[in-house]
């Protein structure tokens, strides 16, 4: 038995466009209820999925929304993978971009000027 012509079950189709690392992430994700279809939440790994559904999912810390546009047939590039789906996510939602590293606060190990310093300060008051 196989799915309909244009259908592809969800977690598949996750994978193949390139929402999850893996199959299995994408299974659990669906399996923990997590998943809408058009509004509905979906339950099921074997739920299919056609052009113009709107599917809601969570990654990482935010929530995407996305139109499928198109089954797919294998897990291509990246290029390829964003040809299966139009991106919804209000801008608000989408993930800031990662910030500089934090600025040095005078924690940790001391560098080796600092440590002459304290040398030289330790010197002084045995004398």
């Amino acid at each position: 038995m196989s799915a309909p012509e244009g259908k592809i079950r969800i977690d598949k189709w996750l994978w193949q466009a390139r929402f999850f690392k893996t199959r299995s992430l994408a299974t659990k994700v669906v399996g923990a209820g997590h998943c809408r279809v058009n509004g509905t939440h979906v339950a099921k790994p074997a739920y299919a999925v056609a052009p113009g559904d709107v599917l809601t999912f969570p990654q990482g810390h935010s929530v995407r929304v996305v139109r499928v546009l198109a089954p797919g047939e294998r897990r291509g590039p990246a290029p390829e993978a964003q040809t299966l789906y139009e991106d919804l996510t209000p801008a608000s939602e989408q993930a800031a971009p990662v910030a500089a590293a934090p600025a040095f606060d005078g924690g940790g190990r001391p560098t080796k000027r600092d440590r002459r310093k304290l040398d030289q300060k330790r010197a002084l008051s045995l004398e």
